[in-house]
């Protein structure tokens, strides 16, 4: 699996890339990288068929972890998936957008 940096992410995703949110609700509404989509880790399983697979598709949760997870159970069922490593607080860290409130 491919751990990209939020530089590296926010170029793919000004290219067409979807940046999804994997955290959980209440986490996404307190802050999260401007223009994720919320899907969160515990509703992958039933729900990973709504997102596009002729998309890459760049996962995002706090850390990095949860993230490498959903990347690796997507990339498995065919998607192009890669992971930001060091997640929200990282894209925090380079100072790149940010967004709060409920989900998208």
């Amino acid at each position: 699996m491919e751990e990209i940096t939020p530089q590296e992410a926010q170029k793919r995703i000004q290219g067409g890339s979807l940046l999804v949110d994997v955290r959980e609700a209440d986490e996404y509404a307190a802050v999260h990288a401007e223009g994720a989509r919320l899907l969160p880790l515990s509703e992958l399983e039933s729900r990973y068929t709504e997102l596009p697979q002729d998309q890459e598709l760049v996962m995002i949760c706090r850390s990095g972890a949860r993230s490498a997870r959903a990347a690796e159970y997507l990339l498995a069922r065919g998607y192009r998936a890669v992971n930001l490593a060091g997640g929200t607080l990282a894209w925090q860290e380079q100072g790149l957008p940010t967004q709060s409130g409920g989900a998208s």
